[in-house]
């Protein structure tokens, strides 16, 4: 009975050394090896327990919390598979830059490799995908309080971004009543358990530097891409370009109100490649583009210099181009490099948005289908709210076909571009903010997280689920995957309602047939600040061919 308190103590200290670096929020799924650390986490009145019963899931809803929350989340697991489970939600946040920490609970070392139950090689199993990783040892009063405290803090001090993986082996018992047990071994680090700072502190500078040519720089014709930021660094981005006189390119997930709207249609004449082709230099604030005709025209542009300004370590561009990485906020390095208000060299884009507009806007009038939708959903936006945009076909409609509002939250997972857990990001968005969301995704990515509708129940604030049913994944449909194997070996529909699925984790459903039964439930939902799932009903590959259409239309100007 004593190594269980001892077990309880160690996960005690490991907690508590977390919370020193910001950490509030732990998800975690039932298991009984991660008793200790489960125990812990619920006794500790500065963290915020999640639960759910799929690991992956709880994964996702971790990233989720760290997206919104821009603070590190801890995701508490049992050993064996469960731990497997985590492994994509970890890799998104490796290349999206969200802080988890990983906590999985393991069997001793005597028991793996010998044929013990549910034991398997944990330690470094999620290869290169970690930022940081910390195999601790068996617990053992052999070991100072301070040893465990300063591994923790230093691998918190130094995880900038991604996922630190911490392997917690506990041998059994791990159940026991001893709650005083061992407190002399815990208060060996005497006052420290009264402050809130870490045992061992590495202050770090975030000193961005100013280009040194910048004055240069900046009275040249320059062209600015907008991808992912904040809705704050959104609003920053889109006044600076104004100022500058600088075409701005805005991704969906840029929030800069996207002052060149349906940029992935008007980039497909011939007309607006010469205009850019002006271009003296490219700033690229923020990763993750999505219009396959920007990234098109990205990786073939051929400025004087490319600029990437982007807090990710690493390139960031897949084209190559000669130029310049700083990594640092966007919002850090505006500030260094002040506007200096010019005339707009580059107006005639304006006309090629507008027209773009206009086709669009003729083509789904009165229209109910996917991309009608996509066009319009400003419209269904709640106040003081957030967006959550999932991957596939729909976000691809969006950003082509829509003009989002400048400043307004959106979200996404577009660093892998899985179409797996956007259910539990979403949630984890929503747990975090505490705004009314709506979220937007196809029917093949809610099949795969359908799990995660669990996580909708008994919400603070409303949340709106739209499930795009396009029988299948209709992204396919807009590449040229063979016709004959179309439907069976990549769009796969699966003929399947969505009204039963909410049914089962009692959630408010609605499958509206036209616009004003859409904007009516859409209403209705956040005056009485409900949660209910949107099943949109949409004929097959519509969406896909409506959007080739406008690309023929446009480029044939």
């Amino acid at each position: 009975m004593s190594n269980s308190a001892f077990n309880r103590r160690w996960a005690e200290l490991l907690l508590e050394a977390l919370t020193r670096h910001g950490l509030h929020h732990v998800c975690i799924a039932p298991g009984s090896r991660s008793t200790p650390l489960t125990l812990a986490a619920a006794e500790n009145p500065k963290l915020l327990c999640h639960t759910h019963f799929d690991e992956r899931g709880l994964g996702y809803l971790a990233l989720g919390l760290a997206k919104a929350a821009k603070e590190p989340v801890a995701v508490i697991v049992t050993s064996g598979t469960a731990v497997a489970n985590l492994y994509p939600s970890l890799i998104e946040a490796g290349l999206t830059g969200e802080r988890l920490v990983f906590l999985t609970a393991d069997r001793p070392p005597e028991l793996i490799d010998c044929g013990a139950n549910q034991a398997i090689r944990q330690t470094g199993m999620f290869a290169s995908h970690p930022a940081r990783t910390l195999a601790l040892p068996r617990p053992t009063i052999e070991i100072p309080a301070s040893w465990l405290v300063s591994s923790i803090d230093n691998e918190m001090s130094n995880l900038k971004q991604g996922a630190l993986h911490i392997n917690c082996p506990f041998a059994e018992p791990l159940y026991g009543n001893e709650i005083t047990a061992h407190q002399d071994w815990l208060q060996t680090l005497g006052a420290w358990w009264q402050g809130d700072k870490p045992w061992l502190a590495q202050p770090e500078s975030h000193t961005t530097i100013k280009a040194v040519d910048w004055d240069i720089w900046q009275k040249k014709r320059g062209i600015v891409l907008a991808g992912r930021m904040s809705a704050e660094e959104g609003k920053y981005v889109a006044q600076w370009a104004e100022e500058m006189g600088w075409p701005l390119i805005g991704d969906i997930l840029s929030q800069t109100g996207q002052p060149l709207p349906y940029a992935d249609l008007w980039l497909n004449h011939s007309r607006t490649r010469e205009i850019l082709a002006q271009g003296q230099l490219v700033i690229q604030l923020g990763a993750s583009l999505t219009g396959k005709r920007l990234l098109q025209w990205q990786a073939n542009c051929q400025p004087e210099e490319y600029w990437i300004v982007d807090p990710l370590v690493g390139r960031l561009d897949p084209a190559n181009h000669r130029g310049r990485k700083f990594t640092c906020k966007v919002a850090d390095w505006l500030r260094e490099h002040p506007a200096d208000p010019c005339a707009p060299w580059a107006d005639e884009l304006n006309l090629w948005s507008k027209s773009a507009f206009k086709f669009v806007a003729a083509r789904l009038a009165g229209k109910f289908s996917e991309a009608a939708v996509a066009h319009q959903l400003p419209q269904l936006l709640p106040e003081q709210g957030q967006l959550f945009v999932g991957n596939s076909l729909i976000v691809r409609l969006v950003d082509a076909l829509g003009q989002l509002p400048v400043g307004y939250p959106v979200y996404s997972n577009r660093g892998a571009s899985g179409i797996d857990g956007l259910i539990a990001t979403a949630a984890g968005v929503q747990r975090a903010t505490n705004r009314p969301t709506l979220t937007i995704i196809g029917d093949i990515s809610a099949l795969y997280d359908l799990n995660s509708l669990a996580l909708l129940r008994n919400l603070s604030q409303p949340m709106l689920l739209v499930i795009v049913n396009n029988n299948g994944g209709q992204i396919f449909s807009l590449l040229p995957t063979p016709q004959e194997a179309r439907q069976r070996f990549y769009c796969m529909p699966q003929e399947v309602n969505f009204e039963h699925a909410a049914a089962m984790f009692g959630l408010d459903y609605v499958a509206p047939q036209n616009w004003l039964e859409l904007k009516q439930c859409v209403q209705r939902v956040w005056e009485r600040k409900e949660t209910t799932l949107v099943e949109l009903k949409v004929s097959g590959n519509a969406g896909a061919v409506c959007l080739q259409a406008l690309l023929k239309q446009v480029a044939g100007l």
